[in-house]
């Protein structure tokens, strides 16, 4: 008897302990998880994603940044960060600006751009003098800037973003692919503008095919030409395949041969990109690239289309700040005024 009264009870003792044990990790769950010691309660997918968003703030155009900045964070809910690119110089402008207008509540990093790295890279050409200022290549060196991310979006600074912005980031980029971009006949509707303006929409008018480094690159001239003012990249891709590098061995390649020029289509920023990427980048939805608003201060688009619109573009030489240009209502209704006083709008009657 006496054994198994024993038995008995240590097995008894045992339900007791193991039920006692499944208690205690219950009550003390929740606490734990409380003090954030090592329990993550959130999944993944509730964890939001941040979009980081690259703009250049030049002297003399620090309007356009503002206004690009102002229209991505009225239309989204997505969580974005700011890298703001600025030589030394201008750099506190900006960030008085934005610290001091309706924007002081984006999340943004102001990063300084050293120009010295572009010593010896740049061929200079007197035709448009704008077109070789040190901010124009900040697109060449990404991974340099930006560190932690891995896909991030470079815009340039005249453009406005009238869709959420997390559709652009959404983009998907093939794999080996290390940005997507805009192809410049991708847009039916943009057709007849570019044939009423004279614009180049193929290599032949960014690249010398006079030159033998050019026609050794067995590109046809007839290719169509992409828009890098708006981009999205992957920067392990990007470092992999050594893009700056590249970008810069065709930019000394200039310097030495002039291979291009501002004279032809978009300037001296467009055309090594053109050379590195042909044939290996993703696509961009049309519509979160539509450009040319800046090519004439004549040439409209109609106002439908542009309501439709994502991103509106005014690359060309007629600026929404400046005058003459065109669809400068869109382009103010995301203008914050300069709290400094420094920037103005030059207007018909100003």
């Amino acid at each position: 008897i006496f054994p198994l009264v024993s038995v008995n009870q240590i097995l008894l003792l045992l339900l007791v302990l193991t039920v006692c044990a499944i208690l205690y990790n219950k009550v003390h769950q929740l606490p734990l998880a409380l003090r954030n010691d090592t329990v993550d309660l959130e999944s993944p997918e509730e964890i939001e994603e941040e979009i980081p968003v690259v703009i250049c703030a030049a002297a003399g155009r620090m309007g356009a940044a503002v206004a690009a900045i102002s229209s991505i964070y009225s239309n989204t809910e997505a969580n974005v960060l700011f890298y703001i690119v600025g030589l030394k110089t201008t750099i506190p402008h900006i960030r008085k600006w934005i610290e001091n207008s309706k924007l002081k509540g984006i999340k943004f990093k102001v990063v300084e751009f050293n120009p010295m790295v572009l010593k010896g890279k740049i061929r200079q050409d007197a035709s448009r003098p704008e077109l070789l200022q040190p901010l124009n290549f900040v697109r060449f060196y990404l991974p340099l800037l930006i560190q932690k991310h891995e896909k991030v979006i470079y815009l340039d600074d005249d453009v406005i973003v009238q869709g959420d912005i997390q559709e652009l980031y959404d983009t998907k980029l093939a794999p080996g692919h290390a940005a997507a971009f805009s192809d410049d006949c991708d847009l039916p509707s943009t057709h007849e503008m570019i044939r009423s303006v004279g614009m180049q929409n193929t290599y032949m008018g960014f690249l010398d095919y006079r030159k033998q480094a050019i026609r050794d690159l067995g590109i046809s001239p007839s290719t169509c030409s992409f828009n890098p003012g708006v981009l999205v990249a992957n920067m392990t891709e990007w470092k992999h395949q050594r893009i700056t590098k590249q970008l810069e061995k065709w930019m000394q390649r200039n310097v030495e041969e002039n291979l291009y020029s501002s004279t032809l289509g978009g300037g001296v920023a467009t055309s090594p990109m053109l050379i590195v990427f042909h044939g290996k980048y993703s696509s961009i939805n049309p519509m979160w690239h539509i450009r040319h608003l800046g090519w004439s201060p004549d040439a409209r688009y109609s106002e439908q289309f542009l309501q439709e619109a994502k991103l509106l573009h005014w690359n060309g030489r007629y600026k929404p700040w400046d005058y003459p240009s065109v669809h400068t209502d869109l382009w103010e209704n995301w203008f914050i005024p300069d709290p400094s006083g420094k920037f103005k709008l030059t207007r018909p009657d100003s």
